[in-house]
């Protein structure tokens, strides 16, 4: 097992990579035959990364990472249930992960759809509409700040989700008040590949 990282090691480590990523000198760690065999039996991730499903959005890639370096969680602009809830857990919980990352990004397809559904005032069919009922308060919050624009409702939602993870979360909440783990908000531009903090929650 590995050093156990504290959570602005976790932090730096993420960000170390995305420079990577950034300048086109990846490295791609841990992505041979002998990692792989050796995380037949166990694994010890140093960070959560619980981001949204978009294609674009590859967490190992854009943090230059390999097996058994993050846990990742996946839905449609980061919505939160109780499955994500329980993964994240987990992390938490079993695995001592010591960061959390709520990982959203620029222009949206979930965040435009809710826009799109609150200016229109129809509601999507099926169960689209209940991601845009998750989204609905991040984006009335962004506007009632007076932030119209769809990359600002982005940021406000990853916020609001950072926060709800340890609102919602005993697990989560307890082990940011013991400062074994932090809940950080990033969000990333598709444009430069740079993830940037947006929010944190615990020590960094």
């Amino acid at each position: 097992m590995t050093k156990q990282l504290t959570p602005a090691e976790a932090w730096q480590k993420l960000r170390d990579g995305n420079a990577r990523f950034i300048s086109s000198s990846s490295s791609h760690p841990n992505q041979d035959a002998s990692r792989r065999t050796s995380l037949v039996n166990t694994q010890d991730p140093f960070a959560v990364i619980f981001g949204c499903s978009d294609s674009r959005l590859a967490a190992e890639i854009i943090f230059d990472v390999g097996l058994g370096d993050i846990f990742v969680v996946r839905t449609a602009g980061q919505v939160i249930d109780d499955a994500v809830l329980g993964s994240l857990e987990y992390g938490v919980g079993v695995l001592n992960v010591p960061l959390i990352v709520v990982l959203g990004h620029d222009s949206c397809g979930a965040v435009t759809a809710t826009a799109n559904a609150i200016d229109s005032g129809t509601m999507p069919v099926g169960f689209l509409r209940d991601l845009v009922e998750r989204i609905t308060p991040s984006v009335l919050t962004s506007r009632r700040n007076g932030d119209h624009e769809i990359n600002d409702a982005v940021e406000e939602h990853i916020r609001q989700t950072a926060q709800r993870l340890v609102d919602s979360s005993r697990v989560i909440a307890s082990a940011v008040e013991k400062g074994s783990t932090a809940v950080v908000g990033v969000t990333y531009h598709l444009d430069e590949g740079k993830a940037d903090l947006v929010s944190e929650l615990g020590a960094l």
